[in-house]
């Protein structure tokens, strides 16, 4: 018995672009995470989840909280596009969440970097983009 799909479907929908969306943006964080660490910053979080939101990578470097926000696509201008303003948001509210539990607190240094990745794995980051 044939499978009775939508017109202009093939029954591979969201799912099988969730899982695909959800590799490459691994793959990307992997990748950005590999290079901070080869400039010497100590990734210590992957994906933290606070009440505010998730930050995909959180690195130190010395006394500095590095927070970077990953984007993946064709190209480096596309991967930016993709950025909302709602995101931006919720990246400083998680950021001060997550702040606000080291020693420090809020006088914590903090540095929040936009790492873009496009299509052929090239990495080009943009050190406290949103300053």
């Amino acid at each position: 018995m044939p499978f009775d799909f939508p017109v202009g479907t093939t029954g591979r929908g969201r799912s099988d672009r969730g899982r695909t969306n959800y590799h490459a943006g691994k793959s990307a964080e992997d990748a950005v995470a590999r290079l901070y660490e080869a400039r010497g910053v100590s990734i210590c979080r992957r994906r933290w989840r606070g009440q505010g939101g998730e930050l995909d990578l959180i690195g130190r470097l010395g006394d500095e909280v590095i927070v970077i926000e990953v984007k993946q696509s064709r190209t480096h201008d596309l991967a930016a596009s993709h950025l909302s303003p709602g995101q931006v948001g919720r990246i400083f509210a998680a950021a001060e969440e997550f702040v606000a539990t080291e020693p420090k607190g809020s006088l914590t240094d903090l540095r929040i970097d936009l790492a873009l990745v496009d299509g052929q794995g090239r990495i080009e980051v943009l050190e406290n983009a949103f300053a």
